[in-house]
């Protein structure tokens, strides 16, 4: 019986140190609001490019990345954004190609170490950008991602430019045809955005 209750006794004393370990764990592991806030910021801006800032380095000369269009390769040398190579994710324009994974990872292993790689897709809200980048991240290759899809480049020029530049900037100037990547035009001002922390 004394074995009993003794039993009894060190279960009540576990479960009570356990739920008071949850509840505190529990706590810990739960970030505030505010961090988790942060923590969104944080992410959006080590992972997003702006067309703005691209753009201006495109007719700066500024060569500090490599623009990577996952698009098919018929859909690449149709028409793409100057400068842009060709890694397709996609056979053709309806077939994905996210299995061939050495393909893909060896293709971004070549580019330069030394420069930044953005990635762009079809669209905004295309998963192609996110899918290869993750296969990528699991791979121990780091890219970041264009805030906008070919679709918006090409089609939505005003969507996204701010007001005063849409007389002051052609998105023919900006894209090309073919299976070379292109090389951007030159300017003496590059565009209204400035690069850097609070560039846009």
């Amino acid at each position: 019986m004394k074995s009993v209750r003794n039993w009894v006794v060190v279960v009540i004393i576990s479960l009570f140190f356990g739920a008071i370990g949850g509840y505190v764990g529990a706590q810990v592991v739960t970030p505030s609001e505010q961090a988790l806030i942060k923590e969104f910021y944080a992410v959006e801006n080590a992972v997003h490019v702006s067309p703005h800032s691209l753009r201006k380095k495109m007719t700066s000369s500024i060569t500090d990345f490599v623009l990577v269009d996952l698009r098919s390769q018929e859909e690449y040398e149709k028409e793409h954004i100057v400068g842009a190579v060709n890694i397709p994710a996609y056979k053709d324009k309806d077939t994905s190609d996210y299995g061939a994974v050495n393909r893909i990872v060896g293709a971004f292993a070549n580019l330069s170490k030394h420069k930044e790689i953005i990635v762009y897709c079809y669209s905004i809200p295309c998963m192609t950008g996110r899918k290869v980048g993750k296969l990528l991240a699991e791979h121990d290759i780091y890219v970041k991602s264009l805030g906008i899809g070919w679709n918006e480049w090409r089609y939505f020029w005003t969507l996204w430019n701010h007001e005063h530049e849409w007389n002051q900037t052609a998105v023919e100037e900006y894209v090309v045809s073919g299976s070379e990547p292109g090389v951007p035009k030159l300017s003496e001002g590059g565009g209204a955005c400035v690069v850097g922390q609070f560039g846009c």
